[in-house]
């Protein structure tokens, strides 16, 4: 299990949704190759010592407004994103690059409300507790999962993260997310076939990634607030 908790609670939040059968896919990168999408406000946070980028594929569940029942056979469905790690001086988070989701009006709200990289495309995922297919898009991969993952600094720094940060309007925007810790398991990348990273301009990474899976955690996000200049 993942040891990090988020660093401050979501008391109003404004969505509620179970990040589902989600792989952690991690590739190491030099710094100066990430430097240049990290936007003004931001900074790439090294962990152990490196720069990362991740493939995160699971299946978004029962997104809804507080209050409100998930809407049957809408409030569930695959999503991909592409990220990396930041830092605006205070608090650290995810940089979204490249978001892949099977909900046009999902897509619509959050490219114009908050101007994340997301872009509609359909797909499915197929999972036990050994092993998960994703076909979200031209994204395609295949993980084994194995044995629960050992307490590990690194990737519970990797995986356990608090906010995801935007530049929109010319401003920075924050959103606070808070979830239970990670059940993790090793995993292994049987299969993949994405063009997700030279999608965004990344070369392909030069090393093996480091991948995990889990079945899931219930999430809470807050409203964007704005990150102080």
């Amino acid at each position: 299990m993942s040891g990090r908790h988020p660093d401050e609670r979501v008391r109003r939040a404004v969505s509620l949704q179970r990040w589902e059968r989600i792989a952690f896919v991690h590739w190491r990168y030099r710094p100066e190759v990430l430097r240049p999408v990290v936007p003004p406000g931001l900074d790439l946070q090294l962990v152990d010592g490196s720069a990362w980028v991740a493939m995160t594929p699971f299946v978004m569940a029962r997104m809804r407004a507080p209050g409100l029942p998930p809407v049957p056979g809408w409030s569930t469905f695959p999503e991909v994103n592409l990220r990396t790690y930041v830092s605006d001086g205070r608090r650290d988070g995810v940089l979204f690059l490249r978001v892949l989701c099977a909900r046009r009006l999902v897509v619509g709200a959050f490219r114009a409300g908050l101007g994340l990289p997301y872009v509609h495309a359909s797909g499915s995922v197929a999972s036990d507790r050994t092993e998960a297919t994703y076909e979200v898009g031209e994204t395609r991969a295949h993980v084994v999962v194995g044995p629960a993952e050992l307490p590990d600094p690194v990737v519970d720094s990797l995986t356990g993260r608090w906010n995801a940060f935007t530049r929109h309007l010319g401003r920075l925007w924050r959103v606070p997310v808070e979830h239970p810790p990670w059940m993790l398991h090793r995993a292994r990348l049987d299969r993949l076939h994405t063009d997700l990273l030279a999608d965004v301009g990344l070369p392909a990474p030069d090393d093996l990634p480091l991948v995990h899976w889990s079945p899931g955690v219930d999430v809470r996000l807050g409203a964007p607030r704005l990150v102080p200049d």
